[in-house]
């Protein structure tokens, strides 16, 4: 039996939604060496990002669990003969990749992303 679209639809926003949820916490999770916007650095970096490095274990965490779940999903869909589409795909690949990047390289990434903002 075909699946029906609503359900293939709505399966697919569940995994993107899981996807950007990843990419969020991930860089909240590397906020403490990246400030995320350049007016929020001079008003607050120091506050901010003394806040997030407490929090980094848990946001990794909860990334990492984001992840997780958005392969959970387009596993149990595979699995349930429903297909994904392209974007969902790409896009769930691609925070898999961001979020083991900036998880592991964390003053790397906010050095990139500062060279790349200074030009």
């Amino acid at each position: 039996m075909e699946p029906q679209p609503q359900a293939r639809d709505a399966h697919s926003r569940r995994t993107a939604l899981a996807s950007a949820a990843a990419l969020g916490t991930a860089v909240l999770a590397s906020s403490c060496c990246l400030p995320l916007f350049p007016f929020l650095a001079a008003a607050g970096a120091a506050g901010s990002s003394a806040f997030f490095v407490k929090l980094r274990p848990f946001l990794v965490v909860a990334a990492v669990g984001f992840v997780a779940l958005g392969f959970y999903q387009a596993w149990h869909a595979k699995k349930c003969g429903r297909e994904q589409g392209i974007l969902s795909k790409v896009l769930l690949w691609f925070s898999a990749a961001i979020v083991l990047i900036f998880t592991l390289f964390p003053q790397v990434m906010a050095n990139f992303v500062a060279d790349l903002l200074a030009r």
